[in-house]
């Protein structure tokens, strides 16, 4: 079945995979790094993570407008060997500014080569090819969460200079697999009209005004908040409180990875016996208890739990959502629905750590976990009322 791709996918697969792994041998870690090498509250650690979720919203926006104008190649290309000059100025990094900079570079360059990636694979492939082509791709990338968080747990336990170099030369590497291999897809027109970013503005505008999306946004982003204290917080949180260590730490968001990769497909046929809208409230709940687990554990195994709960909730939740983004959407606004749905992993992250922060220098280290439990329990009644109010829900949704 797989002789309908291109030699031009199985490259970018490839560099996926590569980018990914090297990526993640350090981002895990990152506020472990940052914690030690600054030594300030964990609210300013934090709020290191704010400064590169804002700008990578801020690049988001724009990256769709890039790709269209200058192309995916050149965007894509850009997007990688930036983000590579990032990833080995952490290692030089001493200061606060000096994080604060590269992490703000690092939110600018990453959606880049993302977008990049997605648009190619839209061009390249039949509608028909597109939804196993981007499954492959999720897997592919997933592989790499699997893989890098264990090779760095070995790597930086004793130098996360190389851990930062090896993250570099991956993207580095994707660089010049794009540079030199893959072909630009993007088919000009030249009576076509670049849009504006005030058109952009005013589709997203427009796109807010439809109240179930909206509804659907605020439900996503509650929820992602307790992710990203997961995916943030965690690993400085039990190596500072309770000496876990980068290498055990690691195979906690490999976990994560495997499950995708192994349990999606069998988890989403049975979330599929019922509507939308009963599931993604069960999912949400899988949140509420991974962060009370991590709030109540105290050892290695109990914050491992955490996450194979949340991971449940998320093999629920994620494509159940997404579907729900794409069914309510109008067919030619489609893609910035699902953009704008993208967007509030950023905005978690931008709120979720940074408050984290804050919380544990006023009310002690368990305190962020369970406000994240509330958050969570808000989430599950933001799901349940949408399920509820079924006159905000489109016919071809609520099914």
């Amino acid at each position: 079945m797989f002789k309908k791709y291109p030699s031009q996918f199985w490259l970018m697969l490839l560099g996926l995979v590569i980018s990914t792994t090297g990526t993640t041998m350090v981002w895990p870690f990152l506020t472990i790094y940052a914690s030690e090498m600054l030594s300030l509250p964990m609210a300013a650690v934090t709020s290191l993570m704010s400064i590169n979720s804002l700008s990578g919203l801020t690049a988001s926006i724009l990256a769709g407008s890039l790709v269209d104008r200058f192309g995916r190649k050149s965007i894509m290309t850009v997007g990688l060997f930036g983000s590579a000059l990032a990833y080995f100025g952490y290692s030089l990094a001493t200061s606060y500014w000096h994080f604060a900079l590269l992490m703000i570079a690092s939110g600018i360059f990453g959606p880049l080569y993302r977008l990049g990636s997605d648009a190619i694979l839209a061009d390249m492939l039949k509608p028909e090819d597109r939804i196993q082509g981007y499954s492959i791709f999720r897997m592919g990338r997933n592989i790499g969460v699997a893989l890098g968080p264990i090779l760095g747990g070995i790597v930086l336990s004793s130098n996360y200079s190389l851990g930062f170099l090896g993250a570099a030369l991956a993207l580095v590497l994707y660089a010049l697999i794009t540079l030199f291999f893959l072909r630009e897809t993007l088919k000009r027109d030249p009576d076509a009209q670049s849009e504006s970013l005030k058109d952009q503005i005013r589709v997203y505008r427009e796109a807010l005004g439809n109240k179930p999306f909206a509804h659907m946004l605020g439900a996503f982003t509650l929820m992602e908040i307790c992710a990203s204290l997961m995916w943030v917080l965690l690993a400085v949180y039990i190596k500072q409180n309770f000496g876990v260590s980068e290498s055990s730490f690691s195979w906690i968001p490999t976990t994560n990875a495997l499950m995708v990769v192994f349990l999606q497909v069998f988890i989403t046929r049975i979330a599929q016996r019922r509507r939308d809208t009963q599931v993604m409230p069960i999912g949400a709940l899988f949140y509420v208890a991974a962060m009370l687990i991590v709030g109540v554990g105290s050892q290695f195994w109990s914050f491992w739990l955490a996450m194979v709960v949340m991971t449940l909730g998320e093999l629920i939740t994620a494509p159940t959502a997404t579907t729900f983004v794409a069914n309510m959407a109008p067919p030619d606004q489609r893609g910035r629905y699902l953009g704008m749905f993208g967007l509030t992993w950023h905005l978690a992250v931008a709120i979720g750590p940074f408050a984290a922060g804050i919380l544990t220098d006023l009310y002690g280290i368990r305190s962020p976990w369970f406000v994240a439990a509330v958050v969570g329990l808000l989430s599950v009644y933001a799901y349940h009322t949408l399920d509820r109010d079924r006159s905000m829900v489109p016919a071809e949704t609520a099914s």
